[in-house]
């Protein structure tokens, strides 16, 4: 997908998530287009269901402030979804510009971008959470259909450039595709790369 620059593929607005895309009440702002092609994604169907939207900061922000008093009054904002929300990297900017700093700003990703689009994220976003799938390269393709070594090498110039306090690894156990054990070796190699902060969850299958 060829976006504009500064506009945003929009494919839904979540309001009052709490506890699940970072601190505090939360807007998820979910965008379409991906790198991966993840075997169980939702996002296929919902790129079926819904015709993209493209839209400015401005107008994200017209959208979203509703929720100021909740964003501030519990250390909240907007997360970014996906698709890969890295890939409107130079959105975050001018929102940031809009929103000032009282917002938290997240960005859910899988890191699978390039480094210059880590780089320019890391200017505007207060946290990062990471969908790492699992840290063998070969489970990780037969899964994604992507390079594990891409996402660690971004991942680790995040925890060195921003902080491990600023990122959030998420390690699936994902049925079919990788083990408990596979899972937990996942981690290990993530502590070894510096990461503090986990999220530890298994997929459903339906």
């Amino acid at each position: 997908m060829n976006v504009q620059k500064n506009l945003f593929p929009l494919l839904r607005i979540a309001r009052h998530r709490l506890g699940i895309d970072g601190q505090g009440v939360t807007t998820l702002v979910a965008g379409a287009s991906c790198p991966l092609h993840c075997k169980w994604c939702l996002n296929k169907e919902i790129l079926k269901k819904n015709e993209v939207e493209l839209i400015s900061p401005e107008e994200l922000y017209d959208r979203v402030k509703i929720d100021d008093l909740y964003y501030q009054a519990t250390g909240g904002g907007v997360t970014f979804g996906g698709g890969e929300s890295l890939l409107q990297a130079a959105f975050f900017e001018p929102f940031r510009e809009i929103c000032g700093d009282s917002w938290r700003l997240c960005a859910e990703t899988s890191l699978a971008v390039p480094r210059s689009l880590v780089e320019l994220a890391e200017q505007s976003i207060d946290e990062f959470i990471v969908d790492c799938k699992d840290m063998n390269p070969e489970i990780y393709h037969s899964y994604t259909g992507g390079d594990q070594s891409l996402m660690e090498s971004n991942l680790q110039f995040l925890i060195e450039k921003a902080g491990p306090e600023r990122v959030v690894v998420r390690v699936p156990l994902i049925p079919e595709y990788n083990t408990k054990d596979a899972q937990q070796s996942s981690v290990n190699r993530l502590k070894e790369l510096g990461v503090t902060r986990f999220d530890l969850f298994e997929y459903v299958k339906r």
